[in-house]
């Protein structure tokens, strides 16, 4: 199987945050941020393997500033790590200014997706190819993340 660079299978998204999406103080209700944070990665994960997928955790969540009514929301997904049959996802969510065009990021997140075959069973994905500095930073911290995880099953399920 052919591995495929990070941009490849990269998806960046646009959204306009509306009332209807906030809570009363007119900031974003997290489950709104959440919703379009498991599309754009659920996209960049099919992207990378091409098959059907199936979102398997939401591993880090950090909401850092507020999102208001009326801001601009970009967020950016790529595959950071594959392992067997699963990948990790990165998700920034940037609040733009709709005037000035100032960026903040305001949400961060890594997610796990397992690739799915026609009778949905797990299946194999194509490694993935980092080339950048950046692209290799995500990769050397996924797979740090992925480790601490394994850790934590097999303490608890002891």
């Amino acid at each position: 199987m052919e591995g495929k660079k990070p941009s490849d299978s990269a998806v960046e998204s646009r959204y306009l945050l509306m009332p209807h999406q906030a809570n009363p103080y007119g900031t974003a209700f997290g489950g709104a941020i959440v919703a379009w944070i498991d599309m754009v990665a659920s996209m960049a994960a099919q992207r990378h393997c091409g098959k059907e997928v199936v979102t398997a955790s939401i591993d880090t969540l950090s909401f850092k500033e507020p999102i208001r009514v009326g801001d601009h929301v970009v967020l950016k997904a790529s595959v950071n790590y594959v392992g067997r049959t699963s990948m990790e996802v990165g998700v920034q969510v940037i609040r733009e200014d709709p005037y000035d065009a100032k960026q903040v990021i305001a949400t961060t997140a890594h997610l796990t997706f397992v690739a799915l075959d026609k009778d949905k069973h797990p299946c194999p994905v194509a490694p993935i190819l980092p080339e950048t500095a950046e692209e290799k930073r995500r990769y050397e911290h996924a797979k740090l993340r992925v480790q601490a995880r394994k850790d934590l099953l097999r303490k608890i399920s002891r």
